[in-house]
């Protein structure tokens, strides 16, 4: 029996150690910045998504103003037990019923964004940087032929 063979004892050597911590801290490196920006993608996410919720709420509410014959210059219909004032069958961007947007009204919950109403637009933008890269701007229609739309403006890099 080899007597050092028995005395040798288990385990990593200062090298090994020295090689696995510079691993971790390039991993690392590489990995936090990473983690960082999901801020911005969150942020986002959220705009796409309340411009979804936007376009898909007011082809409801021109729907049902079609159906009831309010797509005239003026009318109004109730969603939910909420009165919507249209203009041209699209919810109006200022107007206010029982304290309530009709833009708003037609989404339901808007936390979280800050919202600037002007005479045909209401735009939504979530605290970003520059607002004017990550925000939805909800335009009323003018006419019969010139319908509302929604132009969503955001990309993670101007959502920050």
């Amino acid at each position: 029996m080899n007597i050092e063979n028995s005395r040798r004892q288990g385990g990593f050597t200062l090298i090994e150690l020295v090689v696995v911590i510079v691993v971790l801290g390039i991993l690392a490196a590489f990995a936090i910045p990473r983690f960082v920006d999901v801020n911005s993608d969150a942020r986002a996410s959220a705009i796409r998504g309340l411009g979804g919720s936007i376009s898909s709420s007011i082809a409801l509410s021109h729907g049902l103003a079609l159906a009831r014959g309010e797509a005239g210059p003026t009318g109004d219909i109730t969603m939910e037990g909420t009165v919507i004032q249209l203009a041209h069958g699209y919810p109006v961007a200022t107007a206010t019923v029982a304290g309530q947007n009709p833009v708003d009204s037609t989404i339901g919950n808007v936390d979280g964004f800050n919202i600037t109403r002007t005479a045909t637009q209401v735009t939504f933008d979530n605290g970003a940087a520059d607002t004017t890269t990550c925000r939805v701007v909800y335009t009323a229609a003018t006419g019969p032929s010139a319908p509302a739309t929604v132009q969503v403006t955001a990309s993670p890099t101007g959502c920050q």
